[in-house]
């Protein structure tokens, strides 16, 4: 699946599921723009693909994705760098503190919302503005949104309601792009072994009250199937695609 000359960006790239992406792009082919709101992870992302593919070309380019203007930035330097964006993972994301919802904060409430909705707006907006003038126009974009875009956790308002609105966006987006050749896709991921979900070893509260350890899975398995949606023709399109851990609580009743 050697995606030979091709540009790709990939937002909260420092850590977890955009690292391992990041790393599997790199491998098959893709010159990867580094992006996440601290330099240092990124640029230790860089390094570590420089070791295992010194061939892989990098751009460490730090934004925050809920910044319009650091977002135009960001995308200005894709641009002049390389002249076009062939893929886009919208990937940065963060959550609220498990609380009730009475207790929860609007400034908790606005922080998830700007960067797991209002981030892959900006990013997309940005991407289709690239994609539709380059030449020959056209790209691809997937979408991170988490099997909270199916169902929630306890007291999990913020990132739910937010990965739910990332299924509309998509929907939205993919229709949108279609006269550009602008495939746009979602990955819906169920526990990767992340440092977001190192809780899920000792346990966490499930829908029935109780608490209890959760299965997780290597990122790997998601940085696989994100190559395998970036690696099809723009005349096909996997428009939702899940991948989770086989154990963890989710298929079922609670």
């Amino acid at each position: 699946m050697e995606i030979a000359a091709k540009i790709a960006l990939v937002t909260g790239a420092g850590t977890g599921v955009g690292r391992a992406v990041a790393q599997a792009l790199a491998a098959a082919g893709y010159a990867v723009v580094l992006s996440g709101r601290r330099r240092e992870p990124l640029e230790a992302v860089a390094a570590e693909i420089a070791a295992a593919a010194p061939e892989a070309r990098t751009l460490v380019a730090p934004a925050d994705v809920g910044d319009a203007e650091s977002v135009e930035h960001l995308f200005g330097e894709v641009e002049k760098s390389f002249g076009r964006l062939d893929l886009l993972f919208n990937n940065a994301g963060t959550g609220a503190p498990p609380v009730p919802l009475d207790e929860l904060e609007v400034e908790q409430w606005q922080k998830v919302v700007d960067a797991n909705l209002t981030g892959v707006f900006l990013c997309s907006r940005q991407a289709f503005r690239l994609m539709k003038k380059q030449k020959p126009h056209g790209g691809r974009i997937i979408n991170n949104g988490s099997i909270s875009a199916h169902a929630p956790r306890p007291n999990s308002a913020p990132y739910t309601a937010t990965k739910h609105a990332v299924t509309g966006l998509t929907k939205a987006c993919a229709l949108d792009g279609r006269p550009f050749d602008i495939a746009v896709g979602q990955i819906d991921i169920g526990n990767a072994a992340t440092p977001m979900t190192e809780r899920m070893t000792e346990g966490v509260l499930q829908a029935d009250g109780s608490t209890k350890p959760e299965a997780r899975m290597d990122p790997a398995h998601v940085a696989d199937a994100v190559v395998y949606m970036a690696s099809l023709p723009l005349q096909a399109n996997v428009l939702t695609l899940t991948v989770m851990a086989t154990q963890m609580p989710f298929v079922g009743r609670g």
